[in-house]
């Protein structure tokens, strides 16, 4: 096979990558607090002796985009929003995790917990207990909660040491492979939620461009099929 056979179908690959991804960010538009993903196209090259080199391409995700979602106001005590850098610490079965999504409840026992049941950590990593009696539940911009002028906790909102070493386990759920470490001066709203970071309208025009990108890249192949078993039939005869 060709070095251009080669060339194409590792782009091929990234392509069809490339559309899950798009596809996802599509699929996720109205989900609290998801960040979208893009993709990164690394390409390995090996110099082969008394020959031209080997390049095999392969389409990698990327870091999720950082961009700030729109913050809808809902009025929910439990719900809560960073404006700006940070993340919430929440304690999932497989370890902390991180995660922008801040629409939270309370469990049976009083801890503060996510959608999925994780308990919402503080700031320095233990699970919130919200007393049955905190009906008037307030928030400091820093994320201190308060229940009659008498501080509760403060929310934990921590960043990837290692700038974007994020990587997504679910929906809107990240592990930070090297650690976190605490935002300074983080801005937790109240009554708040933040939007998918997702542009719906740019995603559907890139899904597009993938989809041409893929059909010209079938086409070569198709063609250059056509070539290699006409120049076999030819030397056949």
């Amino acid at each position: 096979m060709e070095n251009a056979t080669y060339t194409t179908l590792t782009r091929q690959a990234g392509l069809m990558r490339e559309m899950q991804v798009v596809a996802n960010n599509i699929a996720n538009a109205a989900t609290t607090g998801f960040r979208a993903e893009n993709m990164v196209f690394s390409e390995h090259v090996v110099r082969v002796e008394n020959g031209p080199s080997i390049s095999m391409a392969s389409g990698n995700i990327g870091a999720a985009s950082e961009l700030q979602g729109a913050l809808t106001p809902t009025g929910g005590r439990f719900d809560f929003a960073i404006e700006g850098s940070g993340y919430f610490l929440v304690q999932t079965p497989a370890g902390e995790r991180l995660t922008r999504a801040g629409n939270f409840s309370t469990n049976g026992q009083g801890d503060l917990v996510t959608k999925e049941g994780d308990p919402v950590l503080d700031a320095g990593g233990a699970p919130i207990f919200v007393p049955p009696d905190a009906t008037d539940l307030a928030i400091g911009g820093d994320g201190t909660l308060s229940s009659n002028g008498r501080p509760l906790a403060q929310l934990g909102v921590v960043r990837p040491v290692a700038g974007q070493d994020l990587i997504r386990e679910d929906g809107v759920m990240f592990r930070a492979e090297a650690g976190f470490a605490p935002v300074e001066n983080p801005r937790v709203l109240q009554g708040f939620l933040e939007n998918s970071n997702v542009d719906p309208i740019r995603q559907i025009a890139r899904m597009i461009a993938v989809q041409r990108a893929y059909e010209m890249g079938q086409s070569f192949l198709d063609a250059e099929n056509e070539r290699i078993r006409t120049a076999m039939q030819t030397f056949l005869k």
